[in-house]
C-alpha cells in the first residue's frame, strides 16, 4: 500500500515524497488506518519492520489537525538511545506538520534537565520518554499531562524486562482516562499480554514478522570454547575487508572492554559501548559508528533492540543471547530494509541448550563449524547436557556423553573450519522492511 492511500494530510505527505518513501511495509499497512480510527492498538513487529513510522504518523496526522495546546502525544521506551533515535524520526516529520517534540532521558546535565521540565510543562505536542527520568520530573511537579490524547509504549516487553511494570503504571495514572494507548512489542509474551488489559481498551491486535530474521542475512554458527573467541573473532575480521560496518554483542560489559582492547591492539577502528559509558560518551560513540568513522562497535545489548543504523554488514553474537527472540534482534541490525548481510553467532558447551531455542524459534537447523585450527578442537555439539565441551584445566576438551552428530575429528575446512553438521543451507525467516 503506498502513503497516499491513507489519507494522511498534505503536510505529511510531502515529508514523505523529500524523504523518498512511497511503499509501506506491513505494519504500517495493518496499524495506520486503525490508528488513524482512534482505535487502540497493540502490535507485535520485530526490529527492522518500520514501527516507529507505524505510530508517529497518524499521531502527527491527528495533532496537525488539532488545535489543542500542551503535552498531545506521550511515548514511553525503555532506553535513552530508543529515546534519541524516536525523537530524530519524529523531528524529521514533525517539522511539516508543525508539531513540537522533546525526549526525556538521563544523562544529560542541569540545562537538560530545565529543557525537558519546560516541554513537560506544555512546551512540546509531543514527549518521549524513559521511565525513570520522567517520574524524576513527576516528583518535582514539572509533568502536565491534562491534555494527553494519546499514549505509546514502544518495546513493551525491553521495558517489563528491565523491570518498569511499577513506573508504567504509575505514569498512566496521570494520564487523562479518555485517549488513545498503542503498545508495541517485539514479541507477545504473556507479561504483555496482561499489561494490555490493563491500559488498551478493546485493542486492535496486530503480528507482523514475528521472530523471524530478514531473508537477506547469511547466518553461520561456530562452536568455540570461550577462551577461543577472541582469537576466532581476530581469524574472521581478517577475511572482511569488505564489511564495514561490523556490531560484535557480548553477554557482559567486562567482555565488551576486554574484546575491543584486544581488536584495537591489532589496530583495528573499534569502540566499546556499554551502560558503564557515560552518554556524553555513548552518544559520541554511536554518532561515529553511524557516520562510518568507527568501524567496529562491541556492544552489550542496549544495543539490539531500537537502534536505527543503516548498512551493517555484519552482526556477531560473541555469546548467544538468553532469550530466543533477542537472537532475532541482534541480526537484525544488518539486511535492513531488503538488503543483504552476514550473522555470525559463537555457541560454547554452556550455550547450546540455548541455541537449540534459537533454532526452534526461526524453524531452522543450522551447520556447526569448527574454529580454525590452530586455534584447536571447539566443543561437540552436544545441547543435551549442560556445560558439554568445556575445557578441563589442562586446556584439553573434555566432553561426556554422546555427541550430535559429529565424532569430533577435524577433516579440514574452509577459512573457518569444517562443518559439523548437516542441515539446511538456505537462509531462513521471514522478511521484514525497515
Amino acid at each position: 500500500m503506498k502513503f497516499t492511500d491513507f489519507g494522511l494530510n498534505d503536510a505529511l505527505l510531502d515529508a514523505l515524497y523529500y524523504m523518498n518513501f512511497e511503499d509501506a511495509t506491513e505494519i504500517q499497512d495493518k496499524a495506520i488506518p486503525l490508528i488513524l480510527e482512534g482505535k487502540d492498538v497493540i502490535g507485535c513487529a520485530q526490529t527492522g519492520t518500520g514501527k516507529t513510522a507505524a505510530f508517529v504518523l497518524p499521531i502527527l496526522n491527528h495533532i496537525s489537525e488539532s488545535a489543542v495546546g500542551g503535552v498531545q502525544t506521550l511515548i514511553l521506551c525503555p532506553t535513552r538511545e530508543l529515546a534519541i533515535q524516536i525523537d530524530h524520526q519524529v523531528q524529521g516529520l514533525a517539522y511539516f506538520a508543525q508539531a513540537t517534540c522533546h525526549a526525556v532521558y538521563g544523562g544529560g546535565d542541569g540545562v537538560a534537565w530545565d529543557q525537558e521540565a519546560a516541554a513537560l510543562k506544555g512546551g512540546a505536542d509531543i514527549i518521549i520518554a524513559t521511565p525513570g527520568r520522567l517520574l524524576s520530573h513527576m516528583e518535582q511537579g514539572n509533568v502536565d499531562f491534562s491534555e494527553v490524547k494519546h499514549l505509546i509504549l514502544d518495546e513493551a516487553d525491553r521495558m517489563l524486562d528491565i523491570g518498569f511494570y511499577d513506573d508504567i503504571i504509575r505514569i498512566i495514572k496521570t494520564l487523562p482516562s479518555e485517549r488513545q494507548s498503542l503498545m508495541f512489542s517485539a514479541t507477545m509474551a504473556p507479561k504483555i499480554r496482561n499489561l494490555a488489559k490493563e491500559i488498551l481498551n478493546n485493542p486492535e491486535e496486530i503480528s507482523v514478522a514475528i521472530s523471524k530474521p530478514a531473508e537477506g542475512v547469511t547466518q553461520q554458527i561456530y562452536l568455540a570454547h570461550e577462551e577461543q573467541k577472541i582469537g576466532l573473532t581476530q581469524h574472521l575480521l581478517k577475511d572482511k575487508e569488505g564489511f564495514h560496518s561490523i556490531i560484535i554483542f557480548c553477554s557482559t560489559k567486562r567482555k565488551v572492554e576486554q574484546l575491543t582492547r584486544k581488536l584495537a591492539q591489532r589496530n583495528y577502528s573499534v569502540q566499546g559501548m556499554s551502560s558503564d559509558y557515560e552518554q556524553e560518551a555513548r552518544e559520541k560513540a554511536l554518532s561515529a559508528f553511524k557516520a562510518g568513522r568507527t568501524r567496529i562497535m562491541v556492544a552489550t545489548d542496549v544495543m539490539s533492540r531500537g537502534i536505527d543504523i543503516k548498512g551493517i554488514d555484519l552482526v556477531i553474537n560473541y555469546d548467544v543471547p538468553n532469550d530466543a527472540e533477542d537472537y532475532v534482534h541482534r541480526i537484525g541490525r544488518t539486511a535492513r530494509a531488503k538488503t543483504e548481510g552476514m550473522a555470525i553467532t559463537y555457541v560454547c558447551g554452556e550455550d547450546m541448550y540455548k541455541f537449540t531455542k534459537i533454532e526452534r524459534l526461526i524453524e531452522r537447523d543450522f551447520d556447526k563449524l569448527s574454529p580454525p585450527e590452530h586455534l584447536g578442537e571447539g566443543p561437540e555439539w552436544n545441547p543435551g547436557g549442560k556445560g558439554q565441551g568445556r575445557r578441563d584445566r589442562k586446556g584439553g576438551s573434555s566432553h561426556s556423553g554422546q555427541s550430535g552428530s559429529s565424532n569430533g575429528k577435524r577433516q579440514g575446512g574452509f577459512k573457518g573450519g569444517k562443518k559439523r553438521r548437516k542441515g539446511p543451507s538456505e537462509p531462513g525467516g521471514a522478511s521484514s522492511a525497515s
